[in-house]
């Protein structure tokens, strides 16, 4: 049972929901939010989650492409 199964709260400043997810800081900063960490990991409630996959999604996008022979 990790963090987010013992009921960890968002990192996101000013946000006090249940986290349903658990990313690297790295990935939730670069997506604009404002965590509170820096280091490590990012426990994100099911909005600001989704946020970021939205932000995101033209990174992933472009990293695909790259990849490719």
């Amino acid at each position: 049972m990790g963090k987010v199964g013992k009921g960890i709260k968002c990192s996101v400043g000013g946000c006090g929901e249940d986290a349903i997810r658990s990313v690297s800081a790295e990935d939730a900063s670069r997506a604009g939010l404002k965590v509170t960490a820096t280091t490590g990991r990012s426990y994100l409630c099911k909005n600001h989650y989704k946020e970021m996959k939205k932000k995101m999604k033209k990174d992933r996008q472009v990293e695909r492409w790259r990849m490719k022979p």
